[in-house]
C-alpha cells in the first residue's frame, strides 16, 4: 500500500519563514527523468494544481502531482541547513541508490 509523503515540521517552519502561503505559493515536490541515477527531485515554489496531492499545516502546503507520488510514497520531506547550504531535502525509502548530491536516485 501506497503511503502519502511526510512533511517535518522543519520544512512547514521554512516554508512559513519565506511566506509560502502569503505569495499563494505551495512547495512543489516532483520527481522527473534523468539526473546521474535515473531520477531528479525538482523542488520548487509552485502554484498548486488540481490534481495535486496537498499536504497542508498552519496554512502552508506541501504539493506532489499524482505521476510523482508513487515514487514519493512514506518518503519525508524535510528542510536542513549544513555548510554547503540550506535546503529542503527528501529522504525515500524507495530509493535504491542516490548520487553524492542527494538530488538523483535510482529504484
Amino acid at each position: 500500500m501506497q503511503l502519502p509523503p511526510k512533511v517535518t515540521d522543519r520544512a512547514f517552519e521554512r516554508l512559513s519563514e519565506i511566506g509560502a502561503a502569503e505569495q499563494g505559493q505551495a512547495l512543489r515536490v516532483a520527481v522527473e527523468g534523468g539526473g546521474c541515477s535515473g531520477f531528479q527531485y525538482e523542488i520548487k515554489l509552485d502554484a498548486p494544481a488540481d490534481d495535486d496531492l496537498v499536504l497542508e499545516r498552519n496554512g502552508e502546503r506541501v504539493v506532489v502531482d499524482s505521476v510523482s507520488l508513487p515514487f514519493l510514497s512514506n518518503a519525508v520531506i524535510d528542510f536542513t541547513e549544513e555548510l554547503i547550504g540550506a535546503r529542503f531535502v527528501v529522504d525515500n525509502p524507495n530509493a535504491t541508490s542516490s548520487c553524492g548530491c542527494g538530488t538523483s536516485f535510482s529504484m
